[in-house]
């Protein structure tokens, strides 16, 4: 089983989801950003945390950062890293014990 989780892990799908979810989770922050200062209708939170949550958590991050949106508020300055740490944990857990 841990050969499989393995292969599948470093496997060039998976890799490129990973890579994707995270650019358009960063590019979705700065959309986000853009859509405030504009006073247009925004991406709702529950979308920008969802993204973090299904592998997008390091292009949250750096898209906290970089555009400096979503600081003020402790859902994200606390959930973000939250949800990032815990990915990390689950895929060390996976690493180690599966």
């Amino acid at each position: 089983m841990r050969e499989q989780l393995l292969t599948f892990i470093s496997s060039a799908p998976f890799l490129y989801y990973l890579l994707g979810i995270n650019v358009l989770t960063f590019f979705f922050y700065g959309i986000d950003k853009w859509k405030a200062q504009k006073q247009w209708r925004r991406i709702s939170e529950r979308t920008l945390l969802l993204l973090a949550c299904i592998g997008g958590s390091i292009g949250a991050w750096s898209g906290m950062k970089c555009f400096r949106h979503k600081t003020q508020h402790k859902k994200f300055v606390w959930g973000v890293p939250v949800i990032l740490l815990l990915q990390i944990v689950l895929g060390i857990y996976l690493f180690c014990y599966l």
